[in-house]
Parts: C-alpha cells; structure tokens; sequence
C-alpha cells in the first residue's frame, strides 16, 4: 500500500506562544521523505519548550548566527549540533522577530520502523536482530538519527514535502498530558516546559512513579 503524507498543519499553527505550540505537538504526526522517495513517520509524544531573550536556557538568549532561524515566522525546522556528536531537530514557533522554539524530544514510530533502524544502526535492534521500536526515537538525538536530519534542513519548512507536520491524533486531552520541568540542560532548570503524553512507552526518560 502506497503511503501518502496527509495534508500539514495550518501555518496559524505555529504562530502562537512557544508553551501552547509546545503542548499542542504532542499527537500530531511529524513526517520526512528521504532523498530517495521514501516516508518515514512518527507521533509526536514529548516536547520541550526554549523562550526568548528571558530563557537562559534558550539558544535565543543571545541572538547569534546559529541561533537566528529562531527569530523567524513559526513553522520552519531548527537543526542544532550538539557535545559534538548529535543533531536536534526543534520547531520554531511565535511570530517573526519573537523567538521560540520547541525541541522534539521523542517519537512513537509509525511508518518504515525498519528504515528507522537502518539510520539508527545496531542500537536499535533487539536481542535477536529484530527492531526495538522504543530504541528508535526515544530522545531527540535518536529522533534526529532515525529520520536522517542534519543541518541541512536547518529552515526547512515544517509544512513541506520533505518534513511535514500533520494532525494525527491532536488535540490530546488534558488528562493525558503531563508537563515536568525541563531535561538534560544546566540552565534554568526549574522551568516547566516538558510536556509528555502520559502513558507513552516511547519517552526519552520515563515518569517518575508515584
């Protein structure tokens, strides 16, 4: 059967404030065609909001080169390289000249998980050979190696042939989110602006039990 990717979000969408876009993402489906025709395609179910000048912890908290895409109309993909090793792949949101971005922190995959794990090599495969589904785009770096983005599609349009994002199964009930302070950084770590779909098995870092 023939994949198709359904039809974007509206570019409204993303011009809105960064928490809102960020909570929003989660259930919506975020699509990349590869060089060579093919579609691979996942849900979205963790998301991480970064502010503007205010947020220490946002590369927008000094307008650099790198962190320029980021004062530009929502809707466009942020790639960063980071400790040298990874990319992140982030949706700039707000209006022009009011940075945001969200960093897409993990996947449940959906279309061509084999493909997925071909990217993301052996750390990705089970015991006997076969897909760990929960090892392909559980953190943003995996997220990044299992659909092929690089920082050639730093600026690519989020509503594109080449990444898209879809409505899937969005907007999620309140009861089915939960949002935590932020991971994995040093700065301005007290900030609630994680938001996670509650009982996903595809988390970068489980939620704590209760």
């Amino acid at each position: 059967m023939t994949v198709r990717m359904p039809p974007p979000l509206p570019a409204a969408f993303f011009c809105r404030p960064t928490a809102e876009v960020a909570r929003d993402l989660l259930g919506t489906d975020l699509w990349r065609r590869l060089p060579d025709g093919a579609l691979l395609s996942g849900r979205i179910v963790e998301t991480e909001a970064y502010f503007g000048p205010d947020d220490e912890a946002s590369h927008a908290f000094r307008r650099t080169p790198r962190s320029e895409v980021m004062y530009g109309p929502g809707g466009r993909a942020y790639v960063y390289f980071t400790y040298g090793m990874h990319f992140c792949l982030n949706v700039v949101c707000g209006r022009q000249g009011k940075p945001g971005a969200v960093l897409l922190r993990a996947l449940e995959p959906r279309v061509d998980l084999e493909r997925m794990a071909a990217l993301r090599g052996p750390a990705a495969r089970d015991g006997r050979g076969g897909v760990d589904s929960r090892k392909l785009c559980s953190g943003p770096a995996r997220l990044a190696q299992a659909l092929a983005v690089d920082r050639t599609l730093n600026g690519a349009d989020l509503r594109g042939e080449i990444l898209r994002l879809t409505r899937g199964t969005s907007p999620l009930p309140d009861p089915a989110v939960v949002v935590t302070p932020r991971i994995g950084i040093r700065r301005a770590t007290e900030r609630y602006a994680r938001y996670v779909v509650a009982d996903s098995p595809f988390l970068s870092r489980p939620l704590p039990r209760h």
